[in-house]
């Protein structure tokens, strides 16, 4: 939300109401900024007013940023009519405005972020920034040596015109490793290692970046990132 703004387009982001009730209840002197009933629906407010709707204060908390250790189970959507969301392990105010930075499938638990600053989610998310998510992977098969390299150099993903770009492949145990890449196709890490003659049985994010997922966050917890993270 830029600043100043409409009163109008204020209340009803902050109180989650439809434009059309928000200007019904300015309209019946419900809205004051400063003390001052205002029924104006264009008047424009600023940041540091006190603006007071049907006897509550509403406060923009500005640009927010949540890391989430996704469990299983839950979809990365602000909403879903079969599944539970992350926006459903939540407990904030206004959330209207948030998104995923880096969407996980279903069945892939880890980092997640959750921001309503868009400018600095496409910085972090966008392959055109080079920056690497990484996750763990658990396989079907053993992890050869051709396998790594083959990640390493770029792979063939089905229905694809170009090799996938160079990653970063390490082998952590005979089914498992440790894979990072700048891209996010569609189902890209599985579709990678099938490229390989392998399949992916468990999937978990550690990293986005230089942001890594906090070890004392439990699976379905999160917390804000701290300034330094958001700094990248």
């Amino acid at each position: 939300m830029k600043f100043p703004c409409r009163l109008d387009k204020f209340v009803s982001h902050l109180a989650e109401l439809p434009r059309s009730k928000a200007r019904a209840a300015i309209k019946r002197q419900a809205a004051t900024v400063n003390g001052e009933v205002v029924t104006a629906f264009d008047f424009q407010v600023k940041q540091q007013d006190e603006i007071m709707f049907q006897g509550e204060q509403l406060v923009f908390l500005g640009k927010r940023y949540y890391m989430l250790n996704k469990p299983v189970g839950y979809v990365c959507a602000n909403s879903d009519e079969l599944h539970r969301t992350v926006f459903d392990l939540l407990d904030e105010p206004n959330m209207t405005d948030f998104h995923v930075a880096g969407r996980l499938d279903i069945d892939t638990t880890g980092l997640v972020i959750i921001t309503n600053d868009g400018e600095w989610s496409h910085k972090i998310t966008s392959p055109k920034n080079n920056k690497f998510k990484t996750y763990l992977v658990e396989t079907q098969e053993p992890i050869t040596d051709e396998s790594l390299e083959q990640l390493r150099v770029g792979v063939q993903l089905h229905n694809e015109k170009d090799l996938t770009r160079p990653a970063k492949a390490e082998r952590l145990a005979n089914f498992g490793l440790r894979l990072s890449i700048c891209e996010g196709k569609y189902h890209q890490v599985k579709r990678m290692l099938a490229a390989v003659d392998n399949k992916v049985v468990e999937l978990h994010r550690e990293q986005i970046a230089g942001i890594k997922l906090d070890e004392n966050l439990a699976s379905g917890e999160y917390r804000q990132l701290t300034a330094e993270e958001v700094k990248l």
